[in-house]
């Protein structure tokens, strides 16, 4: 199992799960044309896809999603308000949206995925737990973690969790009073602080490497975020990294990681 991390920002997400022959995209929040292009680095195409995962259907999440679906045939894996909000906003997406549960496991190919509830100002989010040869989980868009978080993310081999922002560099930032008290509710997104809690409860129950993701373009920095998990690490055996903006971060999970 491996992942290639396309983009992971407050403007963009997107990354690919390959396993056992059988890739996968998680959101499509990036331009099509250059989904090909991360792709075309790795050797694949489009048509090797075997599903696209949606957590929610904020933009930065979705906004390549209608050309990927104009121009090719994708099956769309989404939890059913989440699956709604999407046939409401891209007509394309009827009859290649496939309805998931949340709370329980379903099989794409040869690997067992768990979707489960995120904290966020939507009316539906979920994270991801996958399993094949290795575990990996997605928690990103949260403004709290609960025990239904840190249940799924359990015993990862890898996980990639929201580091969206320096709590200071917000404060003290351009954003308007109301979208600041929007980032730091529990319905917002995680600051590296609390992000630096959940990194060392997942590296005390066996996660071994740790992708800090969906980092704030305004109210963040990689070093902020890397200076804080680090300092929550020490002494673990755990290895950290932070997900690019844009580019292709490559990261080997399960056997052997």
């Amino acid at each position: 199992m491996k992942i290639n991390i396309y983009a992971s920002s407050s403007s963009g997400n997107c990354l690919m799960l390959s396993d056992g022959g059988t890739n996968i995209l998680l959101d499509a929040g990036i331009s099509m044309r250059r989904v090909e292009k991360s792709l075309s680095l790795s050797g694949l195409s489009v048509q090797d896809i075997n599903g696209v995962l949606i957590t929610h259907e904020h933009s930065d999440h979705i906004s390549g999603l209608k050309m990927l679906l104009k121009h090719y045939n994708l099956p769309v894996y989404a939890p059913r308000t989440v699956g709604n909000r999407l046939r409401g906003m891209l007509p394309e997406i009827e009859n290649r949206l496939i309805t998931i549960p949340v709370g329980e496991y379903f099989t794409l190919r040869n690997l067992r995925i768990f979707a489960f509830h995120t904290s966020h100002d939507t009316d539906e989010s979920v994270g991801y737990r996958i399993e094949g040869n290795g575990i990996f989980s997605l928690a990103t868009d949260t403004g709290c973690i609960n025990d239904e978080i840190r249940s799924a993310l359990s015993g990862s081999d890898a996980a990639l969790i929201e580091s969206n922002h320096d709590e200071r560099l917000l404060c003290d930032g351009p954003y308007p009073f109301y979208l600041k008290r929007r980032i730091l509710s529990d319905r917002g997104h995680l600051s590296n602080t609390c992000c630096s809690l959940l990194a060392r409860y997942l590296a005390e129950n066996g996660t071994k490497k740790i992708i800090l993701g969906h980092l704030s373009c305004t109210n963040n920095l990689p070093e902020l975020a890397m200076k804080e998990n680090e300092a929550s690490l020490t002494g673990m055996d755990c290895a950290l990294f932070c997900a690019p903006k844009l580019g292709n971060l490559e990261i080997d999970i399960g056997v052997g990681i």
